[in-house]
């Protein structure tokens, strides 16, 4: 059963991202992140401190149940970045998270002066939104620089055959170029998953034009606990940005 071609765009907008508060401090990939330890959206979801932490492995994200309560990861970026290539490697199974877990990596306003919720943002997200059936797991989407136009979505299948990848996003004010690839590094044919050169026929309007924070979160769709029951860990192994 295919979801339709914005769903999960429409379900981040829904939920909302709620503002962030100050929290402990990690630092990871030459960049301090402030560490989520309140509640709210998306989901909504509680979202706890103890699921983070930093090791030579890299950055570890969890979702864990404690006294009867799912609790979710999620860290931002405390620098702003604008226009370059924003690369990150996992070291799990993104292919393989349950039907409502979901990996978001994107950029997002880093106060509501720049835009509202639902505007500036371009995303990586691991989800099947919980739909047991839907099997395109990496979805893309680019919110515009100011609400009104929809934002625009891809979603495609992920099939890894181990637990090392790459994805990244190459951000200009022309557009978005997004690629997924096997292993670490190896930015090639050879390894490349699968592709998409979001490049609009008037970007102004259609793709973000400010410097914005990175965010990285391990959250459930709509606040639902895993079907399966199970906690959840995933691991970040590295992040990079080469400005444009």
């Amino acid at each position: 059963m295919a979801k339709p071609a914005i769903i999960g765009a429409a379900l981040l907008l829904l939920a909302g991202i709620a503002p962030v508060e100050a929290g402990p401090i990690v630092s990871f990939a030459g960049h301090e992140w402030n560490v989520r330890d309140y509640g709210g959206g998306p989901g909504p979801n509680e979202w706890s401190a103890d699921n983070v932490y930093v090791d030579e492995a890299g950055l570890h994200l969890k979702i864990t149940q404690v006294d009867g309560v799912w609790r979710c990861a999620e860290v931002t970026m405390l620098d702003t970045l604008g226009f370059g290539t924003y690369q990150f490697e996992i070291d799990g199974r993104p292919d393989r998270l349950d039907k409502n877990v979901v990996l978001g990596l994107f950029n997002y306003p880093a106060s509501p002066e720049i835009g509202p919720d639902g505007s500036n943002e371009i995303d990586i997200e691991f989800a099947q939104w919980g739909i047991a059936e839907q099997q395109n797991r990496l979805n893309w989407s680019v919110y515009p620089p100011a609400l009104g136009p929809k934002p625009t979505h891809r979603d495609v299948p992920l099939s890894l055959t181990g637990s090392q990848s790459t994805y990244r996003f190459e951000w200009s004010a022309d557009g978005v170029r997004y690629g997924a690839y096997s292993g670490y590094g190896a930015i090639d044919e050879a390894h490349r998953l699968a592709g998409w050169n979001n490049a609009p026929a008037k970007p102004a309007t259609r793709i973000p034009q400010v410097p914005l924070a990175i965010h990285i979160n391990l959250w459930l769709s709509n606040g639902a606990a895993p079907s399966d029951g199970q906690p959840v860990e995933l691991v970040i192994h590295g992040f990079s940005f080469t400005p444009a």
